[in-house]
């Protein structure tokens, strides 16, 4: 079974994609900011998608988004980008961080 880490600091939108990914077949693991997927990663290995919200508390979506990059680790792993954010500015920095893709 493939594993989604979810990023997401807002407890509906997290629910609300956890639950979709799971109905969709996938093993789900969640945290709310990115410094904690960063601890995630650390103890817990490679997951097969992130799910990144881009504004979060602390390290933005598109911070952890270059730091999963510049890590041989990890700089692999797709990220989609998951936000109410919907300009194209928006995508544009999402996808220069190293964004797969952005959805709103």
């Amino acid at each position: 079974m493939k594993t989604v880490l979810v990023v997401e600091d807002s407890r509906a939108e997290q629910r609300l994609i956890v639950l979709l990914l799971q109905q969709a077949g996938f093993k789900v693991s969640q945290v709310d900011s990115a410094e904690a997927a960063w601890i995630w990663l650390e103890t817990n290995g490679r997951p097969d998608l992130i799910v990144l919200d881009v504004i979060m508390p602390g390290l933005s979506g598109l911070d952890l988004c270059r730091q999963v990059r510049a890590a041989a680790a990890y700089e692999d792993i797709p990220i989609v980008f998951c936000t109410s954010k919907d300009q194209d500015f928006d995508r544009f920095w999402a996808l220069r961080h190293g964004g797969e893709c952005l959805h709103h």
